[in-house]
């Protein structure tokens, strides 16, 4: 079960932000969310903005910004707004990442 939340603070840490393509609740189409993932208590929950029909979107990948606690929901909201429209980036610049070791 997804834990839902209707509010969220600019200054608040977040373990993710994402911008994905979902049908509607009505199911008259597809538009993009932006679902950024915030602590409640002692789990996980989701903040969903819809962001109009995926037309408007037409050649823009869909979004994961991980953060794991480190950004607050503005600083991933201001990296998606950078990101939304760069077609060919390295996340791992973009998180700081010399190499990442997998376990």
């Amino acid at each position: 079960m997804i834990v839902i939340t209707t509010t969220i603070k600019g200054d608040e840490k977040a373990w993710g932000l994402f911008e994905l393509n979902f049908q509607t609740p009505d199911n008259k189409g597809f538009h993009r969310y932006q679902i950024i993932q915030v602590l409640r208590g002692d789990k996980i929950a989701e903040y969903r903005y819809d962001m109009g029909a995926v037309s408007k979107f037409r050649g823009v990948k869909q979004l994961r910004i991980p953060s794991l606690w480190e950004h607050t929901v503005d600083e991933l909201m201001d990296l998606a707004d950078e990101l939304r429209y760069v077609h060919n980036f390295d996340y791992k610049d973009y998180l700081r990442l010399d190499k990442v070791d997998v376990a």
